[in-house]
């Protein structure tokens, strides 16, 4: 599958300026990894203990997600769910949920097995995105949703998504220069696939951790309107706003603001 990616062109200064801050943003994403890790792999040494000890399965959840410029690479993250789920629906409700075609309060079409009951969730496009589970924004409303059962979701599981600890592996992606710590969270391929052409722009920049869009949209936003906010980010990046949105992702975090 090829995609249209957006080559943007910029006048000779504004390059300049443009590559000076990608260095030094780059820089700022090691330097903000290492010198976390005494801290960071320890935490992480505990998480995959305890999941390990929970349920069965991999401590590490390992999927492709599409970066920068349309390049795949490997997220890791900590596996909050039980291990091996069906994702039929989550693929289903994905492509309806991308074209804004999502109603109701069950999927339809799907078998009854596999039909399943929206709940309450903050807009954070990994929970929407990986594992399985996804979120539903209900048209009317422009509520956040999620069509899982909460017995997917593991006991230690549920406390790692109220925390963010489960997107703590992350950090190694930041490290090999796949991720940064700021920019639009990363989609699956077949995700990337249901895209309208100016949802491409997004992919223009290194993916995040956390971003614009999950730091202003903690609850209540659709997925055009996520796309907004990447694309804002993209066309307004600069080191004071990522400092902003650090700052705002450690105080959410800290207050578990929205989190399920």
């Amino acid at each position: 599958m090829e995609w249209v990616i957006i080559n943007r062109t910029y006048k000779p200064y504004a390059l300049l300026s443009r590559r000076i801050y990608q260095i030094i943003k780059r820089i700022m994403d090691v330097l903000i990894c290492v010198v976390t890790l005494p801290v960071t792999v320890p935490a992480m040494l505990i998480c995959a203990l305890i999941i390990r000890l929970d349920s069965s399965g991999p401590a590490i959840f390992v999927q492709e997600r599409i970066g920068k410029d349309g390049q795949p690479f490997r997220l890791y993250k900590f596996r909050t769910m039980q291990h091996q789920l069906d994702d039929r629906s989550h693929r289903a409700f994905m492509k309806a949920f991308v074209h804004g075609d999502i109603g109701g309060q069950s999927i339809q079409g799907e078998e009854p097995s596999h039909r399943l009951m929206f709940i309450r969730a903050f807009v954070d496009l990994d929970r929407r995105f990986g594992e399985g589970d996804v979120s539903h924004s209900n048209n009317g409303n422009g509520r956040i949703y999620k069509p899982i059962h909460m017995s997917q979701v593991t006991r230690v599981g549920r406390f790692l998504r109220k925390t963010s600890l489960d997107e703590l592996p992350q950090i190694f992606n930041v490290l090999k220069g796949e991720m940064s710590l700021v920019g639009p969270r990363p989609n699956v391929p077949w995700e990337v696939e249901e895209y309208r052409p100016w949802h491409y722009e997004r992919l223009d920049v290194l993916p995040g951790i956390t971003g614009l869009a999950q730091v202003k949209g903690r609850s209540g936003i659709n997925f055009d309107t996520i796309v907004k906010y990447d694309i804002e980010y993209v066309e307004n990046q600069s080191l004071l706003l990522d400092l902003k949105i650090l700052w705002w992702t450690v105080r959410a975090v800290l207050l578990a603001t929205g989190a399920e």
